[in-house]
């Protein structure tokens, strides 16, 4: 009986054996997994940027003001000028433009595509003669600062995916935002403040959704922060009643404890993110309001910007703002206007978004130049995509519609290493096709990195077993157009 017990035994500490062994191998490699993949997240949510090794290439950029027209402005009415469409005006569009291309569901019905004219009249503006519509008497001050690319093209036909595509990289929503990119990469250079801050400014046309200045899969302290249009620019940025900064210092220090303690036990990255972030949020009960208070500037600044400047949450506020934000060395600056979606009565709606935002535009370039600050912060002027030549709804002798526009359309950037009055590339006579020189989104986005010294091949982050970049696995720097 003895010998069948120790038997018995010996089987079940064997199997047993096995059985805990065999967990434990398995537990073993999935702990090794979790800390390979751990590894590269813990990485990326320390304080040290990606590119901390030294920058790529010589940076001409140290910033940049990104002013995105949500909802795409006319190439035609602005800054691409036909002037031989007026002996085509209400004449269908010929196939051999068109070439069977894809329309959107708004017009793909059209028994007809009557060519519709820019009714504003162009000049040759600045040394460079660059043409430029009557609605940009500011921005034509400023034609030598600047170089007008009018060859761009995107992938995406409708808002949503083309402004996704524009900031990320990507159609599909869910990748990190450009500004987000630059915050992982380069890091900040003001303690006290966001390395990345979005703005909106205007109504009605597409929703500006909260993904557009999101971190994606990279760690959260890389999302943008939006600053409100009134109040507090940052919600619960004031202590509540009751509270005062030294009991707010007293709470953060307990918290941070707490946090300090999860963080030992879990190893999860977003713990120190969190620690992190309620720092930055209490030097920021300081340092925002006071960046915040547009009453300091003078009256020639006022008068440079606009009577809108005086007016928060408007886009000339907001353009005074991002140059205050760029002084204190906020990396990535980006401000949204709404209202460009201009699909019928396009020359009411055009000349108001224009009489909004053209002279803080030119303004905000000037006062960096008068600062001394323009060689070093890069602004881009761009929409999603662009317009149609031929006309959406009824053409009338005073008023037209124009649908979406994939296929070319014109942006701008100036300053932070971009050539200045120059104007690179071309379409056709119906601001239709590329003729020369087309310029990938992909390629635009490499172009700014560059400007900043990143080389957009080297700046990645795995994910799900892969490296993603902002630039996926296209682009090129567009050389042309660096000075």
């Amino acid at each position: 009986m003895q010998n069948m017990t120790d038997q018995l035994t010996m089987q079940v500490n064997r199997r047993s054996f096995l059985r805990q062994n065999t967990a434990g191998v398995g537990l073993a490699a999935l702990a090794t997994l979790l800390t390979e993949s751990q590894t590269d997240i813990l990485q990326a949510a320390e304080s040290k940027p990606a590119v901390s090794s030294g920058l790529h290439f010589p940076a001409r950029a140290k910033r940049v003001i990104y002013l995105s027209q949500s909802g795409a402005p006319s190439q035609l009415d602005l800054l691409d000028y036909k002037p031989g469409l007026k002996k085509f005006h209400k004449t269908e569009l010929p196939d051999s433009i068109r070439q069977g291309q894809r329309l959107t569901g708004m017009t793909s019905g059209q028994k007809s595509f009557p060519i519709a004219a820019s009714m504003f009249k162009f000049a040759q503006q600045g040394e460079a003669g660059t043409w430029m519509s009557e609605l940009l008497p500011h921005t034509a001050k400023i034609a030598d600062e600047i170089c007008v690319v009018k060859s761009l093209f995107t992938e995406a036909i409708n808002h949503d995916p083309a402004i996704t595509f524009l900031q990320t990289g990507s159609i599909q929503a869910g990748r990190p935002s450009m500004g987000s990119w630059i915050s992982y990469g380069l890091g900040s250079e003001n303690r006290d403040l966001p390395t990345f801050v979005a703005l909106t400014s205007g109504a009605g046309g597409q929703p500006l959704y909260d993904r557009l200045w999101g971190s994606g899969f990279l760690p959260t302290k890389h999302q943008g922060v939006k600053f409100r249009r009134s109040s507090d620019p940052v919600l619960f940025l004031s202590n509540p009643p009751g509270i005062d900064s030294e009991l707010r210092r007293e709470m953060l220090d307990e918290l941070g404890t707490l946090n300090r303690i999860a963080l030992e036990e879990k190893g999860d990255p977003e713990i120190a993110t969190r620690i992190s972030q309620y720092e930055l949020a209490f030097r920021m009960q300081t340092s925002v309001p006071e960046l915040a208070d547009l009453s300091q500037e003078s009256a020639e600044t006022f008068a440079l910007y606009g009577e809108q400047a005086k007016q928060p949450g408007t886009y000339a506020a907001n353009c005074l703002l991002a140059r205050r934000l760029a002084e204190r060395g906020v990396r990535f600056i980006q401000l949204y206007h709404r209202g460009w979606d201009h699909h019928l009565n396009l020359p009411s709606k055009i000349k108001q978004l224009t009489g909004e935002t053209d002279q803080a535009t030119a303004a905000l370039i000037l006062d960096l130049k008068q600062r001394g600050m323009l060689d070093d912060t890069l602004v881009v002027w761009a929409g999603e995509f662009g317009r149609t030549v031929y006309c959406q709804g009824t053409l009338t002798a005073s008023n037209y519609g124009r649908d979406h526009h994939p296929r070319c359309f014109t942006v701008w950037a100036a300053g932070g290493g971009m050539k200045p009055g120059m104007t690179y590339g071309a379409t056709d006579d119906f601001s239709y096709n590329i003729t020369e020189n087309p310029l990938p989104v992909h390629d635009l986005n490499a172009t700014i990195l560059h400007c900043l010294g990143i080389d957009h091949k080297k700046l990645t982050f795995k994910f799900q077993g892969r490296d993603y970049r902002l630039t996926d696995v296209h682009g090129n720097v567009a050389q042309p157009l660096l000075s």
